[in-house]
């Protein structure tokens, strides 16, 4: 199916057997329309030339939970081993955290399940921290002896999930393991040799802090709470884990939920649920993929593009995360990759280029923007064209 076939298409999305409004028309990358590109490059080959796109500005527990937790290890431990050609360096980190009570070790259960699912489908490793018997060394050990052994280098992303719960005493913030709890600065020492991509999740309570400490070039960062004093049990990791292989998070239908994607699906599902129960929501989740440590919320996307930025100016997030699929289409497995490497660089610069709309000169910013659309719709042709 060419890229152009997948991005046209359009349909309902229901979730939980519940009719849902259409989400709302979305471009691919914000800034960046590819579906717009394919036809530039009809273009191209009849006249050489793209025109100027115009737009509008706009700790142990009970025997029970043992139980549970055991009934996963095999399971979880083969997932993921047979990865495809084209998925075959992206490695997804599930740890999971101190269950405590029964319930809790139940829904950490389901999301261990879910990103096992989610991994087979994508053709990715799965390696799991924290679901067999705790050993003497615990958890924070056997973490950072699983990450010591990741590559260093690549492109294919490395993955890290944190699912549990977390605490914060108003200064220091933790993930709860058996054993020693980890903090931000363990992750931030074992993570700084890595130069791949990284994408850091910590779908825990209180769980903001780790975001300023992890944040960095090339790297998205997600937690499930925007302060360290959001310390209720957080249900987005619970949702987030569902969204990968769930049609509905293809918010741009282009046959693939993208990192950015999973996260404004799996933040909707979390206010509709407290809306529903009619309690006052205790857990507001970040997005964070331009290295500033800030990040942003959901509400403050329209589609998949930020329309709102902090009174700071910094830049918005989301653009280099909606570049990320843990389950790539096949339009987007077909592109070689240095393909989707150029292209990923070419869309970043689009979108830094709309940033800086408003205070340039209309005639040059048109004219940089022409220019990479141009290559942009050039290498695109190129690609479709190959023999």
């Amino acid at each position: 199916m060419k890229w152009q076939d997948a991005v046209a298409r359009r349909g309902e999305a229901a979730i939980e057997g519940r009719d849902r409004k259409p989400a709302p028309k979305a471009e691919i990358c914000p800034g960046v329309n590819r579906a717009v590109l394919g036809r530039r490059a009809d273009r191209v080959r009849r006249r050489g030339r793209p025109p100027v796109q115009r737009r509008r500005s706009h700790s142990g527990g009970s025997r029970p939970v043992q139980r549970i937790w055991l009934s996963l290890v095999f399971a979880l431990a083969v997932c993921g081993v047979a990865a495809s050609q084209a998925a075959a360096g992206t490695t997804v980190i599930f740890v999971a955290g101190a269950p405590g009570e029964e319930i809790y070790a139940s829904n950490l259960v389901r999301q261990a399940t879910l990103w096992s699912n989610a991994c087979q489908q994508a053709g990715a490793q799965l390696v799991s921290v924290g679901l067999g018997e705790s050993g003497a060394v615990g958890d924070r050990a056997v973490l950072e002896e699983t990450l010591a052994a990741q590559a260093r280098e690549g492109t294919d992303p490395l993955w890290l999930v944190l699912a549990g719960h977390g605490t914060f005493d108003g200064q220091a913030a933790r993930f709860n393991l058996r054993g020693p709890d980890l903090t931000p600065g363990d992750l931030a020492a074992w993570l700084e040799p890595f130069h791949r991509p990284l994408v850091l999740i910590n779908a825990a309570s209180a769980s903001a802090p780790f975001m300023n400490r992890l944040s960095g070039t090339n790297r998205v960062v997600i937690t499930a709470t925007r302060s360290g004093h959001e310390q209720n049990y957080a249900r987005f990791g619970d949702y987030l884990a569902a969204t990968f292989t769930d049609p509905a998070a293809d918010l741009d239908k282009d046959g693939q939920a993208s990192l950015l994607e999973a996260f404004l699906s799996a933040s909707a599902r979390v206010a509709e649920f407290y809306k529903d129960e009619g309690r006052l929501a205790t857990e507001h989740a970040l997005i964070e993929d331009t290295g500033d440590g800030l990040g942003t919320p959901a509400d403050w996307f329209r589609g998949v593009r930020a329309v709102k930025r902090p009174a700071s100016g910094a830049v918005p997030d989301g653009a280099r995360a909606h570049q990320i699929h843990l389950i790539p289409s096949a339009a987007e497995l077909a592109l070689p990759a240095e393909v989707r490497a150029r292209r990923d660089a070419l869309e970043l610069a689009v979108f830094r280029l709309r940033e800086t709309k408003s205070g340039r000169p209309e005639e040059e910013y048109l004219r940089e923007l022409e220019q990479l659309l141009l290559e942009l719709a050039r290498l695109l042709d190129e690609a479709e064209h190959r023999p």
